[in-house]
């Protein structure tokens, strides 16, 4: 008998040529959603722990930087391999297998006793994020149609923006409560009570679905793929605090042989009928290509201000790490508010919501750049705060309607690599963001005044922001 447990060594049936999908329902939602959280989550949450875990474990700023970049790299270097997984073993029983790895990896970064230990343990941690994530937005995509799917990829979005901000909010929390004396280890230990409360809450939930022929790995694409993120990744992440040595300007020289290399293979693979780790037929999709475009300055955007604004408020204005949290909470509620309307909105004016969401955001961040060039230091979150709403909320209606129309018209059985290209793209944007922007603010903020470092920054994504809404025009119309 074919079992169905997520280490089971046999497949799951694949489902009959023209047989209706499998449905989610409104809990399966809301466990898929609920485990789509956890990886994002603890993307940004460890941030504000690290000088707690400097002090503990004797770290320098090189090996808290790793503790970071190696989160992030582990995890944008394996996510399309993690959507092809889904696609060939079960989207359900990855989902289960990575949450409990997830679960596992967790204990063993809050347990780590040194801080190579907690580096390894955050390297396996990403991993098995790259081997979860992936498996929500392809099981919402291959088991929801129509107005369901367009609801749930816009709460997918609201819990995308909502768990970078909440990761900033939750980890001031739990180290300055210092729960049970633990400290910085909080912010790890807290993942397994919550994986304990989303697995059996899959199991019961959430349908199994995979592709309907899979194919063998494509095991010279992923080691190239691997190899070309890592060459943009690693030094990007890593290079400013470590002085930009020569193996960072190596690596950055590398990326374009090895990103063409890859390129070829995959070409080469499809050509001769194999089945390769991104199709390129695939990228030919005009929906997904040009919103694959749009992702990278919106998400890019993102982190870096998220990084920027944290360490402003941090040590300009002299917040703590909760307070420094909670000024993000009108952004937050605005992107949430915006995400559940966006579905409305485009029944109703298509994608042209994302134009008006990016000129949004841009008046969001004028107002915040004047705000922090004209009344610095004697800006308050207050002050940031109608600002920081307006961009919210155009960003809100920009990223859930392009998860829409990137997976528009990827096939059922290509939902893992459609979803992992997707996702993929915007951890590297996300990443690319830190490095630029980050590094920007940080060398102004050596040379002049932080309010007109920050409003520099800020003006710099405004520019980001109205580049998205010229090029969001040439969208589709509609999307499914």
């Amino acid at each position: 008998m074919t079992t169905t447990t997520p280490f089971s060594r046999t497949r799951p049936p694949a489902p009959a040529p023209g047989a209706p999908a499998p449905a989610l329902g409104s809990l399966g939602l809301f466990t898929v959603l609920l485990g789509a959280a956890l990886p994002l989550v603890d993307f940004f949450i460890v941030n504000v722990a690290l000088p707690s875990i400097g002090r503990d474990l004797g770290a320098d700023a090189s090996l808290l930087e790793l503790v970071v970049a190696g989160y992030g790299l582990a995890y944008a270097v394996l996510l399309v391999l993690g959507g092809r997984l889904g696609d060939l073993f079960g989207r359900r029983r990855l989902l289960l297998a990575g949450l409990a790895a997830f679960g596992v990896t967790s204990l063993l970064c809050g347990l780590a006793p040194s801080a190579w230990s907690l580096v390894a343990a955050r390297v396996a941690q990403g991993a098995t994020a790259a081997l979860l994530l992936p498996q929500v937005l392809a099981t919402l995509h291959s088991s929801t149609t129509g107005a369901r799917r367009a609801r749930a990829i816009g709460l997918y979005g609201a819990t995308t923006g909502l768990a970078f901000v909440t990761g900033q909010i939750l980890g001031g929390l739990l180290v300055a409560a210092d729960v049970a004396g633990l400290g910085w280890r909080a912010v790890f230990l807290v993942n397994a009570p919550a994986v304990l409360l989303v697995l059996p809450l899959a199991l019961r939930t959430v349908p199994e679905t995979r592709a309907a022929a899979p194919a063998p790995l494509d095991v010279r694409g992923t080691v190239l793929l691997a190899l070309a993120l890592v060459s943009l990744l690693a030094p990007l992440t890593e290079g400013r605090a470590a002085g930009w040595p020569l193996w960072t300007w190596g690596a950055l020289a590398a990326f374009p042989l090895l990103a063409a290399a890859f390129w070829r293979t995959e070409r080469r693979t499809e050509l001769r009928g194999g089945t390769p780790l991104v199709p390129p037929s695939l990228l030919r999709l005009t929906p997904l290509r040009r919103g694959l475009v749009l992702v990278l300055p919106l998400s890019g955007g993102f982190g870096g201000f998220i990084l920027v604004i944290a360490v402003a408020l941090q040590q300009g204005l002299e917040l703590g790490p909760v307070a420094s949290g909670a000024a993000l909470a009108p952004m937050a509620l605005a992107f949430f508010a915006a995400s559940l309307a966006g579905p409305r909105l485009v029944a109703r004016w298509g994608t042209r919501v994302v134009p008006a969401g990016a000129l949004l955001q841009a008046a969001g961040l004028g107002m915040m750049a004047w705000t922090a060039w004209s009344s610095w230091p004697d800006a308050t979150p207050w002050t940031l705060a109608p600002g920081m709403a307006v961009a919210g909320l155009g960003q809100g209606l920009q990223l859930p309607v392009l998860f829409r129309v990137v997976l528009a018209e990827v096939p059922a059985d290509r939902a893992g690599v459609g979803s992992g290209v997707m996702v993929t793209t915007q951890q590297s944007a996300l990443a690319l963001g830190v490095a630029t922007l980050g590094s920007l603010f940080l060398t102004l903020a050596a040379t002049v005044p932080l309010g007109e470092a920050l409003a520099t920054t800020l003006l710099v994504q405004l520019a980001l922001a109205l580049c998205t809404a010229l090029y969001a025009l040439r969208l589709p119309r509609t999307t499914a």
